[in-house]
């Protein structure tokens, strides 16, 4: 992948981290609230199936949590000079968008938690949904 980056020209690698920075932010905000509107929850269904796979079963591979598109935006990065300390894009957008540095570990943690939280609401939505289903 480095190298399908690399032939880039800096204007196009601008773009894409602009757009990483959107997508990722966007797609991970969608991650956090999509399962409370119902029109949207089949969607968040698949959003959260793609973030599990990646983390669990790419992460069996890549280490726990372990995501593309944070990979392809660390490359995109690298080639643009910039230094990353953060392995977490979760930590990286709290720092540069939102100047809260806060250590990584935490981050990572909330982060798992966060995603422990939504499975659990997902799961009661979706009981609460059928039980009122069956009453109508």
């Amino acid at each position: 992948m480095y190298n399908i980056f690399a032939q880039m020209p800096r204007g196009l690698l601008e773009s894409l981290d602009l757009f990483f920075f959107v997508f990722h932010t966007l797609f991970t905000l969608f991650n956090l609230t999509g399962w409370l509107w119902r029109p949207a929850r089949n969607l968040h269904l698949i959003t959260m199936g793609l973030t599990a796979f990646s983390w669990l079963v790419l992460g069996i591979f890549y280490g726990f949590g372990y995501c593309f598109c944070t990979e392809w935006h660390w490359l995109i990065r690298h080639i643009l000079g910039y230094r990353d300390s953060s392995s977490s894009y979760i930590h990286l957008l709290l720092g540069e968008v939102f100047g809260l540095w806060i250590e990584e570990t935490t981050v990572i943690e909330g982060t798992k938690w966060a995603f422990i939280l939504i499975i659990a609401g997902m799961i009661a939505v979706r009981v609460i949904d059928k039980h009122v289903s069956r009453r109508e």
